[in-house]
C-alpha cells in the first residue's frame, strides 16, 4: 500500500479547519499531477471510507483510485491506493475512474466500485477490504463492456429478506446509456447477470439506496432532463419500470466548469429516500441553480422538489454538485441531514474570474428547515483544478456521510495555487467532522420558473 497516516490539520480560506487525508504520489506522464477529484464516502459505525480519482487524465479517468479510511470516527486517517488496476499499481488498465464506496455488514467487507478505462473489457471493478478498510485487494471484475457511471450499495438491515445483498448500477454507453444492475450475495466476490429496468430505461448517474424492507430504489438522471427512479422488491432478481421524480431545470455553470445535474441519494431508518440535485426552477430566468430536495416514502411516488435555502433566490450565487448524507439511525421529522455542495458566489463569471467554493448546510427535521450555511473551502481559481475534455473538473459528484448520532464527514477536493506546472489539489476532511445543527431557514417549493434549460449528458469518464 502506498501512503500512510495523515493527521495534520490545515486551515482553508473558509470557516472550518480541514485535514488533508490524501495526496497524489504518482508521476506517470499522462496525468495532471498532483490532483485528486470526485470523492465518494460511506460511514458505518466508527469507520469512514472515502474513494476518489488520483492523478486526473484530461481525456478520461486517472492514474489510480485512492482511498482514505478513518476507524476512529474521523479523528485520524490512513490513506492508500487500489492495487491491480492501472499500470501504476500492477494492473492492465490505462486509466481508472468513477469510485464509489459501500460496506457489507453481513460479510464484514468494505467495497470500492470503479471503472476501468482503456483496458481489456473496460470493466466495472469491485475492490474488497476484509480488514476494516485499511487495505484493499486486487479487483474483482463485476461487468465488462462500454460502461460508465457505476455505483454500489449493500443491504445492511439484518431483518431484511435480502440482508447481505450488494447492488452495482452502471450504464452501457454503446447502447445509448442503457441502465443495468448486478447483484452479489457473497460480499462482492461474484456477481449475477446484468438486468435492465422493466421499461429498458436509459440514463446515467444512478445512486441505489436500500430500504429496511430490502427494496432497492435507484434515482438517476435520464437523457431527457428528468430525475427518475426504479426499484427492485425481490433482491435484484428483477427491476421495475421507472417513475418520474421530477423534471430538471438546470443552469450550466460558467467558466467552462465540468458539472451536471446528477442526483445524490440517501435513505433514512424508516426507508424514506432523499434525492438532491442542482436546479434553477426557483431563479428568475434560470440565471443560477439552487440545490433542491425530493423525498419518497412510498417507493413509487416522490414529493415536489423543495429548495434548500442556502441563499436568497435574489442572490447571485450558483450552487451545484450536491452530496447528501443522512444519519441512518434517524428518520422522518427527526431525520438528520448533512448537505455539501460547490458554488460560485457570482454565477455570471468567466474562466478567469470564477471563484469556486465548497459549502455545507444541515437539517435536523428531515429537511423542513435548515441551518445557516458555512463555507468549507475556497475560494479556488478554476486554473487550479485539472482540465478535461469537458472542462475543468473537481468531480462529477461529491459525497457526505453522517455518522449515527454524530457529525457529518464530507471528503472534498481542495486546490491551492499550482507550483509552476504542478497542481496542488488533494482530498480533505473537515477536522473532526461538521455538526448538524438544524435551524429556522424554511425550505421552499414555489418555483419562479419551470422552464427547463437544455443540458448535455456526461459521456466521458
Amino acid at each position: 500500500m502506498v501512503g500512510g497516516l495523515l493527521v495534520s490539520a490545515t486551515s482553508a480560506s473558509a470557516n472550518v479547519a480541514v485535514t488533508q487525508v490524501s495526496s497524489d504520489p504518482f508521476t506517470d506522464a499522462q496525468a495532471q499531477h498532483r490532483t485528486e477529484v470526485e470523492p465518494d464516502t460511506f460511514a458505518f459505525g466508527t469507520t469512514i471510507v472515502s474513494a476518489f480519482q488520483v492523478g486526473r487524465v484530461s481525456g478520461g479517468g486517472s492514474s489510480d483510485i485512492g482511498f482514505a479510511t478513518s476507524t476512529d470516527g474521523g479523528a485520524t486517517w490512513t490513506s492508500g491506493f487500489l492495487p491491480g488496476t492501472t499500470a501504476n499499481t500492477g494492473g492492465a488498465c490505462g486509466q481508472i475512474s468513477d469510485a464509489a464506496v459501500a460496506f457489507d455488514a453481513k460479510h464484514n467487507v468494505w467495497l470500492i466500485s470503479s471503472l476501468g478505462v482503456n483496458c481489456p473489457g473496460d470493466p466495472v471493478f469491485t475492490s474488497r477490504s476484509t480488514d476494516g478498510g485499511k487495505t484493499f485487494g486486487n479487483p474483482v471484475t463485476t461487468a465488462t463492456g462500454s460502461l460508465d457511471k457505476n455505483w454500489i450499495v449493500c443491504d445492511n438491515t439484518a431483518s431484511s429478506p435480502f440482508f447481505g445483498n450488494c447492488y452495482t448500477e452502471y450504464d452501457i454507453t454503446s447502447s445509448g446509456d442503457a441502465l443495468r444492475m448486478k447483484t452479489s450475495s457473497d460480499g462482492g466476490l461474484t456477481w449475477g447477470p446484468a438486468r435492465a429496468t422493466g421499461d429498458s430505461a436509459t440514463g446515467l448517474g444512478g445512486q441505489p439506496v436500500v430500504r429496511p424492507n430490502g427494496t432497492v430504489l435507484v434515482p438517476y438522471l435520464s437523457l431527457n432532463d428528468q430525475i427518475r427512479s426504479f426499484r427492485s422488491i425481490d433482491g435484484g432478481a428483477s427491476w421495475r419500470s421507472t417513475v418520474l421524480v421530477s423534471s430538471v431545470s438546470h443552469h450550466d455553470a460558467a467558466g467552462g466548469l465540468r458539472e451536471e445535474a446528477l442526483p445524490s441519494a440517501e435513505i433514512d431508518s424508516a426507508g424514506t429516500a432523499y434525492v438532491t440535485w442542482s436546479d434553477c426552477r426557483f431563479r428568475s430566468g434560470c440565471a443560477s441553480n439552487d440545490i433542491v430536495l425530493s423525498k419518497s416514502t412510498s417507493e413509487t411516488t416522490w414529493g415536489a422538489p423543495t429548495r434548500v435555502p442556502i441563499d436568497a433566490t435574489t442572490s447571485t450565487v450558483d450552487h451545484f454538485v450536491p452530496g447528501i448524507g443522512v444519519d441512518a439511525s434517524t428518520s422522518g421529522a427527526s431525520a438528520r441531514i448533512g448537505l455539501t455542495y460547490y458554488f460560485y458566489p457570482t454565477a455570471n463569471c468567466t474562466a478567469a474570474t470564477c471563484q469556486l467554493d465548497a459549502g455545507f448546510i444541515s437539517s435536523t427535521n428531515g429537511g423542513t428547515s435548515w441551518s445557516t450555511a458555512t463555507q468549507v473551502a475556497g475560494p479556488m481559481n478554476l486554473s487550479w483544478i485539472p482540465n478535461t475534455s469537458q472542462g475543468r473538473m473537481f468531480g462529477d459528484y461529491i459525497s457526505t456521510s453522517v455518522r449515527a448520532g454524530g457529525n457529518a464527514f464530507p471528503i472534498v477536493p481542495i486546490a491551492t495555487a499550482p507550483s509552476g506546472s504542478t497542481f496542488t489539489m488533494g482530498m480533505f476532511a473537515p477536522t473532526g467532522g461538521l455538526p448538524l445543527t438544524g435551524g429556522a431557514r424554511r425550505a421552499t417549493d414555489t418555483p419562479a420558473s419551470q422552464a427547463a434549460h437544455s443540458q448535455s449528458a456526461l459521456t466521458a469518464f
